[in-house]
């Protein structure tokens, strides 16, 4: 059996509030239909985050549209299999399932109800089960919580099917203990994971999205190896992020083609590098910093006229520099003329501690850049935090966590009921 394995598109991505990336991820499915063609899989795999938002525009469904009808296409006898991730909303994902069944696609987006368990007809695992000629796919989208009953439940029921012995792929979107998280603006061990006995046993690779640098778990060595690495059945991967979704992703992404001899057999992985249309660069290159305002605005230039490809920079600013009140606009200036190839990212690098007689206040706890973008209450609460004696991070954390769980049991609550109505 072989599967191409990918994740985490963010389709219709506006990154750093002003950049729309359209032309980067239409690079980067011309380059995975080439390969698909070429490589003749029986599935490709994305392992949720399609989207970037829950609610994406219709331009960004219709480039979805348009990308995997393309795909199919291509490769009339590939299955595709596309699960929700968090990003995603799962009614949404799942709403389109039947349509896209008609050109081998399988949309999974509403994860199996932990009361399924309790049920003596077990008719609802075939919405997970894709059942192919070369093996089987559990497709599973992103859960809530720990689940490994009702996943093991899934793998036991695929185990009695397969009395021939093939080839056993899950699909997960989720948080994997021992992985590298670089890249992403979480801290381990304020995020849950889950060890590798909660995604339960049979199966022999464990296609995984969520984290966006590829890896290997277990096997962090072999992250970046492009030739072909072979590993006993029980293989959980990582494909990594189509597109580097933000500065801090200082490495190479791939799409992951996997071959797999026999259920319990060997599992042999290469990756094949996807060529970015823009990539990201922090200015100065030698990883030095600049001293002035004249000089950010001389290397800033310099990088527009001699790097005709462009890209995203970001800019590493000694603490001291004193910048003018417009800086920010004489650096959209500046690269106007380059109509969109060179991108910036205003959240500075500020390089060095600050001189003994300025004050840190001098330089803003957050950025306009850092404000644009922030999504997590906590991240503000934590850096302010200080202005506030007495404060217990930990159970505001923790009061955080119970009314997002909250609305998460409401929302697959509300979701049941939908789908009870839709049945009666």
């Amino acid at each position: 059996m072989k599967v191409i394995h990918t994740a985490d598109l963010h389709l219709g991505q506006v990154i750093y509030q002003n950049y729309e990336r359209v032309d980067e991820h239409q690079h980067f499915f011309s380059q995975l239909t080439e390969w698909c063609k070429e490589e003749c899989p029986d599935a490709l795999l994305v392992s949720g985050d399609v989207f970037d938002i829950q609610q994406p525009s219709a331009t960004t469904k219709k480039a979805f549209n348009d990308y995997f009808v393309s795909l199919h296409q291509a490769c009339p006898h590939m299955h595709i299999v596309i699960t929700a991730g968090n990003h995603d909303s799962a009614s949404r994902i799942q709403a389109d399932n039947s349509v896209w069944k008609l050109l081998n696609t399988h949309l999974i987006g509403a994860s199996p109800s932990v009361d399924l368990l309790n049920s003596d007809d077990r008719t609802w695992m075939d919405n997970y089960i894709i059942t192919l000629d070369s093996g089987y796919i559990i497709a599973l989208p992103f859960m809530v919580g720990e689940r490994q009953a009702l996943i093991q439940s899934i793998l036991d029921h695929v185990a009695e099917m397969n009395t021939d012995h093939k080839p056993v792929v899950m699909m997960g979107h989720l948080a994997m203990t021992g992985m590298d998280a670089t890249g992403h603006d979480i801290e381990i061990g304020k995020i849950k994971t889950l060890d590798v006995e909660a995604v339960g046993k049979g199966y022999d690779y464990l296609a995984l999205g969520h984290i966006h640098k590829p890896q290997t778990i277990g096997h962090q060595e072999d992250c970046m190896k492009l030739e072909c690495v072979t590993y006993p059945s029980g293989v959980i991967r990582y494909s990594g992020s189509a597109l580097h979704v933000s500065c801090d992703e200082q490495y190479p992404h791939t799409v992951s083609v996997v071959d797999i001899d026999k259920h319990g057999g060997s599992v042999s992985i290469r990756q094949l590098r996807i060529n970015e249309l823009r990539h990201f660069y922090t200015l100065p290159l030698d990883d030095a910093s600049y001293q002035s305002e004249e000089e950010v605005l001389d290397g800033v230039r310099d990088f527009c006229i001699n790097n005709l490809e462009g890209g995203y920079i970001r800019l590493r600013i000694s603490y001291d520099t004193v910048l003018s009140a417009n800086f920010t606009q004489q650096i959209y200036d500046l690269i106007a003329p380059y109509n969109g190839m060179v991108r910036y990212n205003a959240k500075i690098i500020w390089a060095g501690a600050p001189s003994s007689n300025e004050s840190v206040q001098q330089k803003p706890v957050f950025e306009i850049a850092d404000l644009q973008q922030m999504t997590n209450p906590m991240a503000f609460i934590e850096k302010t935090f200080s202005q506030y004696p007495g404060l217990d991070l930990d159970e505001v954390r923790q009061a955080f966590e119970e009314v997002r769980m909250e609305i998460l049991r409401e929302k697959e609550e509300k979701e049941a009921k939908e789908k009870t109505k839709k049945q009666s």
